[in-house]
C-alpha cells in the first residue's frame, strides 16, 4: 500500500481556494502550512481554506531561514504567526483543534535546534503522526521525535519561478527516480509519504494547475491520501 499524506507550503495565494476546490472534489484532506505574511495579504483565501476542512498550520510570519536568527527571534516569528492563525480560526468560526508547525526550508534552526524543540514542545504544538514513514534516514535523524514536520518527497515546483535549469520534466523526472539523492522514491513498494507541494500564483503561470497534474500524476499510480493525525503533546 502506498499512501501519501498531502501537505502544502506558504498559504496563503490567491490560487489557494482553486488548490482547496481540488482537494475537496478529490476528498483528501491537506495540512496547509501558513506565513503570517501570507495570511495577512490574502486572508479571505486562508478563511476559505479554513472553512472547507483544511488543518492551516505554522509556517512562520515571515519565513527565514532560522538558523540565521537567534532562538528569541526564532520564537518570535512563530509566536506572531500564531496570533495570526488564531484570529483567522476566530473569524472563520472554526475550532482550531490542532497546532501543527513547519520550519521554513526544513530548517530547524542550527544550534537553537534544541531550544526550539523545546518551545514547540513547551507550547504544545502538534506533532503530525509519523509512525507510518518507513524509512530509516527518517529514525537515523531523529525526525520521528522532533515535533515540527518535515517531509519525505518534495515536487519542487517553486524552483521554475527562479531557476532557468529546472524545467517541468525535471519534477517529473523526480517523480520517476528510485534512489533519489534527498527524500525517498515516490514510488515503489510500500511507500508511505508525507509529500510537500506550495501554494504559489508564480508557478501557476509557469505550469498552470500544477496542483492537479501532481494529484492526478498519484492517484493514477495507485496512492491513497492519509487523513491527518496527531501525537498528543
Amino acid at each position: 500500500m502506498n499512501t501519501v499524506l498531502l501537505t502544502i507550503d506558504d498559504v496563503a495565494s490567491r490560487n489557494t481556494p482553486a488548490i482547496v476546490d481540488e482537494l475537496c472534489s478529490r476528498g483528501i484532506t491537506a495540512i496547509m502550512f501558513a506565513t503570517g505574511m501570507n495570511v495577512e495579504r490574502f486572508y479571505d483565501e486562508a478563511l476559505y481554506a479554513v472553512r472547507k476542512g483544511m488543518i492551516v498550520g505554522n509556517h512562520s510570519y515571515s519565513h527565514p531561514a532560522f538558523s540565521s536568527l537567534t532562538a528569541e527571534k526564532g520564537i518570535e516569528e512563530i509566536r506572531k504567526c500564531e496570533a495570526v492563525l488564531d484570529r483567522l480560526y476566530q473569524d472563520a468560526g472554526v475550532v482550531r483543534s490542532y497546532r501543527p508547525f513547519r520550519f521554513p526550508y526544513g530548517d530547524k534552526g542550527g544550534e537553537n535546534k534544541a531550544v526550539l524543540q523545546r518551545y514547540l514542545s513547551q507550547q504544545h504544538f502538534d506533532k503530525v503522526n509519523d509512525r507510518h514513514i518507513p524509512y530509516s534516514w527518517w529514525r537515523d535523524n531523529g525526525l520521528d521525535h522532533d515535533i515540527d514536520t518535515l517531509w519525505s518527497f518534495d515536487f519542487e515546483e517553486y524552483r521554475l519561478q527562479y531557476d532557468p535549469s529546472f524545467t517541468q520534466e525535471d519534477i517529473w523526472a523526480k517523480t520517476r527516480q528510485t534512489n533519489p539523492k534527498s527524500g525517498a522514491a515516490l514510488f515503489g513498494e510500500g511507500q508511505r509519504h508525507i509529500v510537500l507541494m506550495h501554494a504559489h500564483d508564480e508557478t501557476d503561470a509557469i505550469m498552470p494547475g500544477y496542483y492537479r497534474q501532481f494529484l492526478d500524476c498519484m492517484q493514477e499510480r495507485g496512492i491513497t491520501f492519509d487523513k491527518p493525525e496527531f501525537i498528543g503533546n
